[in-house]
């Protein structure tokens, strides 16, 4: 069946099948995070997205293979609930943000900063730094070379929107020129959205109402 990324809590992973990387998206917890398992097709190394909750869940999904690396997008604790146990159990390295892994309460073992790159197997992530929602909030774009990119955007970028800035006029600001500057002047509308809550969009849908996003501010 083809990918749609609509998963819900309790229900089957569902896997986008790339020609170098398969992408396996679960909901976990009360609050319907998005976990994403990576995995290279040429090496069987695989990365996962937000360790966010239900660690059995997330081990299963990982199966007998195992994880080289987790990357947690934000220091927010309902994007690591799952972190220790997960790390406990595959002996994964961490990756997250330089500004927020002081928030984050497994040590985290590589700081990424903007441009910086995590690897999993022959494949390469690009990490955006983007302030906003967090002081270190950080997205993954794979530049897929047989198709459009794939983009991860942790809670910085939501089908209708960027993301929760708590009525902060400075922090919209810094959140959604990061956004315009470092993701939609940068990838083209094919490029394909993978949020940490909820469904999935494309650059495309959401291009047009950047101006109203500003407008409304939030």
């Amino acid at each position: 069946m083809a990918y749609t990324g609509d998963v819900q809590v309790g229900g089957p992973a569902d896997v986008h099948e790339l020609t170098d990387l398969m992408i396996s998206k679960v909901a976990v917890g009360p609050m319907n995070n998005n976990a994403y398992l990576l995995r290279c097709r040429s090496t069987g190394e695989q990365l996962l997205i937000d360790a966010a909750n239900e660690p059995e869940t997330l081990l299963d999904l990982i199966g007998s293979d195992g994880i080289g690396s987790v990357v947690t997008t934000h220091r927010h604790g309902d994007h690591w609930q799952a972190l220790a146990p997960v790390v406990e159990a595959t002996g994964a390295r961490t990756y997250a943000g330089r500004h927020d892994a002081e928030g984050i309460p497994v040590a985290t073992d590589e700081l990424v900063d903007d441009g910086g790159t995590v690897r999993v197997g022959d494949v390469e992530l690009t990490a955006r730094h983007l302030v906003g929602h967090t002081p270190g909030s950080i997205a993954l774009v794979y530049d897929d070379p047989h198709g459009h990119p794939h983009l991860f955007t942790g809670d910085c970028l939501f089908p209708g929107g960027v993301g929760n800035t708590h009525d902060d006029p400075e922090a919209f600001a810094s959140l959604l020129n990061d956004v315009e500057t470092k993701l939609f002047e940068r990838l083209p509308d094919e490029t394909w959205v993978y949020p940490g809550h909820g469904g999935d969009t494309t650059l495309g849908n959401e291009r047009p109402h950047l101006a109203e996003w500003r407008e409304r501010g939030w």
